[in-house]
């Protein structure tokens, strides 16, 4: 059973980029899948599809020259039973803006920087640079 669908997702990235598979597969959720949007369209994955028939979702990790991967790191900041909420001037800066914050605000699931832009503050879920 698990108890934290956003905390198994990253686990399931961060063991993926550490054995470096090309593809994780994940059972989706609105959630989960408005999740993969942000690291998409913020270039830290390849691309990524969903099978509603099996109920199953594959991301494709994206990799550098030499194998490396894009994603470095993931951190899950917001936890079930401890939820951080921030302000938009609040919002971490990660690496100077080559990592990004996704947070969940009133606005959508949304990256930090369309969060400050918009003047939306919410829950941090995590952190990827």
């Amino acid at each position: 059973m698990l108890h934290d669908p956003i905390a198994d997702l990253l686990t399931r990235i961060r063991n993926a980029k550490t054995a470096r598979h090309r593809f994780v597969d994940f059972r989706p959720s609105k959630i989960k899948m408005e999740i993969v949007k942000v690291l998409h369209e913020q270039g830290f994955v390849e691309k990524f599809m969903v099978n509603e028939e099996k109920g199953q979702a594959r991301l494709f990790l994206k990799y550098a020259g030499g194998r490396e991967p894009v994603i470095k790191g993931l951190n899950r900041m917001s936890c079930p039973s401890l939820r951080r909420y921030v302000g938009y001037k609040q919002i971490p800066r990660i690496y100077g803006g080559m990592g990004v914050a996704i947070l969940s605000t009133p606005g959508g699931i949304v990256d930090g920087e369309t969060a400050r832009k918009k003047k939306l503050g919410g829950e941090l879920l995590c952190l990827v640079w």
